[in-house]
């Protein structure tokens, strides 16, 4: 298998995936401003929609979008119990948490990454997000992961749109359990190496990435 990815984007999350669970998978770098692989190749190509992650497997079939890949490296090392049993209710809420991160705070805080976007639509996302994040941290609680004691692909996810906070000067700190989590997870070895092989290093209080 290859996984397509742009260091310390939302592909970081399949990444740290593959650490946690040993599975062997080339990593292939992709410029997203060019749509171009390190050796000339079209990344439209590979992924038509343009973004990162992708996940080729041996087959030639491809897996887009970050929650079905990570789920799926998890169905093929069920041992490592990073997803709940199927069938179950903690495999919904697994997938609510998912869909969450996906929708309301993926989506959401991914256009601030443009600087042309100008301050007062900026202004009306940070607000936005910022709600969520809350409602996230009320119901995040005093658990060590967001599903309880249970470590799973969301806080893998949870972790990596945390990450992304110094990129818009956004300031977390009316959340210390957010900050709490991210140290907790952050210090995980599969994080750490996902990390070093994306060239970014992890630093505690603030957490910040830098290529």
């Amino acid at each position: 298998m290859k996984l397509y990815y742009s260091p310390g984007s939302c592909s970081l999350s399949p990444h740290i995936a593959i650490c946690e669970t040993g599975l062997d998978v080339e990593l292939a770098k992709v410029d997203l401003a060019s749509h171009t692989l390190e050796n000339g190749d079209n990344y439209l190509d590979i992924n038509p929609f343009g973004y990162v992650p992708a996940l080729e497997l041996d087959n030639g079939e491809f897996l887009y979008e970050g929650p079905a890949i990570v789920q799926y490296f998890a169905g093929l090392a069920p041992e490592k119990n990073l997803t709940p049993l199927a069938d179950t209710f903690e495999r919904a809420k697994l997938q609510q948490w998912l869909n969450f991160l996906s929708t309301e705070l993926h989506k959401g805080v991914a256009p601030l990454f443009n600087p042309a976007m100008p301050d007062e639509a900026k202004a009306i996302l940070v607000e936005g997000y910022s709600n969520r994040l809350g409602q996230l941290a009320d119901a995040l609680g005093d658990q060590d992961y967001l599903l309880g004691d249970n470590y799973t692909m969301a806080d893998i996810y949870l972790f990596v749109i945390l990450s992304w906070h110094p990129y818009f000067d956004f300031d977390a700190s009316a959340w210390p359990t957010l900050k709490a989590f991210q140290e907790r997870v952050g210090a995980r070895a599969a994080e750490q190496q996902a990390l070093k092989e994306e060239g970014l290093a992890y630093e505690k209080a603030p957490w910040v990435f830098y290529c």
